[in-house]
């Protein structure tokens, strides 16, 4: 009699048993107050920066191309942290060794790392900055264009 009465309970549950997403779900049905939930108002994401189209062309553009360009010798940098026949170490190697420095080879792995790391880091920032800019049109109720559009 009890094994009902807990499977009532858990079909009245908005999630799994043993979560408390139906206290959730109390508590947050229809508070549209949230800084996560849909604007009301059909104004898109709060952080969205709306520009005129050809700015929105140009910065998307320009950031996609500046972040696959430095994810790209990110990897270069991690290859040549971990190879030490990669041409970038060998480049770098003989730049050292033409001035008289010789830079012992943790110190080239290490910094390599730290380099490429850094690299794949900016271009994935610059990625999410730059995917940020919408242009007038792209401001759907709910962030999709093309649910909008009269043609479909």
């Amino acid at each position: 009699m009890s094994d009902t009465s807990r499977e009532g309970d858990a079909a009245a549950d908005d999630g799994p048993p043993g979560t408390t997403a139906s206290a959730d779900g109390a508590t947050a049905g229809g508070d549209a107050s949230e800084p996560d939930g849909p604007a009301a108002s059909g104004e898109g994401r709060a952080r969205d920066v709306v520009v005129p189209i050809a700015v929105y062309k140009r910065v998307t553009a320009y950031s996609t191309l500046a972040a696959v360009v430095t994810v790209v010798l990110g990897f270069v940098m991690l290859d040549a942290a971990t190879l030490n026949v990669s041409l970038t170490r060998q480049l770098v190697v003989g730049v050292f060794g033409a001035v008289g420095v010789v830079p012992s080879e943790t110190l080239l792995t290490a910094l390599f790392s730290l380099a490429g790391l850094g690299l794949i880091a900016f271009g994935a920032g610059v990625y999410v900055l730059g995917s940020r800019f919408r242009a007038p049109g792209m401001t759907g109720e709910n962030g999709n264009s093309q649910d909008d559009d009269p043609e479909v």
